[in-house]
């Protein structure tokens, strides 16, 4: 089932936390707000389920404007970190609860358990209490007990977040390929670039109240259209330098090089005018590389301050001046306090709004 956004805002008092976001996330669409705490993403999702009121703005689901309905009218499920289970029922009970409320028959009520508890890998499990079995597990059983009603609209809250590292992995593959099976709309909030880049069709980075960039997980990646985005996705972030428009309409930084070597077509997509905006060129770390020998191989020349080895790749900390960048390259030998020669490729160069 669609969802639209429309100039949606939330105010608290005279704190304005969600300022006229707009989108439409189409039906089966696993979508995915991304931003620091304070953002608003989490209020928008709530705007979504009904949990607050839109201060302006409109929301529909299918077509409907359910912008003021109560959430048990919206048919949406939610999962949130805390995995809200009852202590004193069974697992069983815990998934069937939202089904027994509505009066669903037992009959039917015990097929539609089962068959969600063995998506989620916990049929053999039915019969346990919360407090016997694991973390992850509970979270299955959330997520089993939101999607047993097969709901229109799948919201998801930082669900993972109380996970370990490891856990964290394995749900988010399950997660995303439960709801691409059930074909069920989602919207997924974190504050992890990791999550939303593994499992979201499209993204949404938040700051301050707006949707700054939407984008798919490689367009924003490849693509940020801001400072903030550039640095937000991606670990390490993007080198960025500052940049200011020549007369002739090309850029300079203080690293000439970068500015040289810049596509044309990045000015083009990026026009920077009048000349007093600011702007940065950026390169992701993955695309510098180490020349070591070989006269004129390299576009400029650097100091390695830190070698940090991370078993597959490397990450290289270099000076250039008082210039701070990071190239990420294989596993190499070359050590702090070196001189090296730095290669980039020049179609990955990007021109990024301030």
């Amino acid at each position: 089932m669609s969802v639209q956004i429309k100039n949606v805002e939330k105010s608290f008092g005279a704190l304005k936390v969600v300022k006229g976001v707009s989108v439409d996330i189409a039906d089966g669409e696993f979508f995915v707000m991304l931003g620091p705490s304070g953002c608003g993403k989490t209020t928008t999702l709530r705007m979504v389920a009904g949990l607050e009121l839109p201060t302006a703005g409109e929301i529909r689901i299918g077509g409907r404007d359910v912008t003021y309905e109560e959430p048990r009218h919206r048919d949406i499920a939610m999962a949130f970190q805390d995995y809200g289970l009852y202590p004193h029922l069974s697992l069983r009970g815990n998934i069937e609860f939202p089904l027994k409320v509505r009066g669903v028959p037992e009959a039917e009520r015990r097929t539609k358990v089962e068959s969600v508890a063995q998506k989620m890998g916990i049929s053999h499990l039915l019969d346990r209490k919360p407090g016997q079995i694991s973390g992850g597990q509970r979270q299955r059983v959330a997520l089993a007990r939101a999607l047993v009603r097969n709901p229109r609209v799948f919201l998801m809250d930082e669900p993972l977040s109380a996970l370990d590292a490891k856990l964290r992995a394995t749900m988010r593959t399950e997660i995303k390929k439960l709801v691409t099976e059930l074909k069920i709309t989602t919207i997924y909030v974190t504050h992890d670039q990791i999550e939303a880049m593994s499992m979201a069709d499209r993204i949404a980075v938040m700051k301050d109240g707006d949707m700054v960039q939407i984008a798919s997980p490689l367009e924003m990646y490849e693509r940020p259209q801001t400072k903030f985005v550039a640095e937000f996705i991606g670990s390490p972030a993007m080198n960025l330098l500052p940049a200011r428009a020549r007369p002739d309409g090309r850029m300079a930084c203080d690293l000439p090089v970068l500015a040289e070597l810049l596509p044309d077509a990045e000015l083009t997509a990026n026009p920077v005018a009048p000349a007093k905006m600011a702007a940065y060129i950026g390169i992701r770390p993955e695309h510098l590389s180490l020349v070591e020998g070989g006269e004129g191989q390299a576009d400029f020349e650097a100091v390695v301050d830190l070698v940090e080895p991370l078993g597959q790749t490397t990450n290289v900390y270099l000076n250039v001046g008082d210039i701070r960048m990071i190239a990420v390259v294989d596993r190499t030998r070359v050590q702090a306090g070196q001189r090296v020669g730095v290669k980039v490729r020049r179609e990955a160069l990007r021109l990024v709004a301030a």
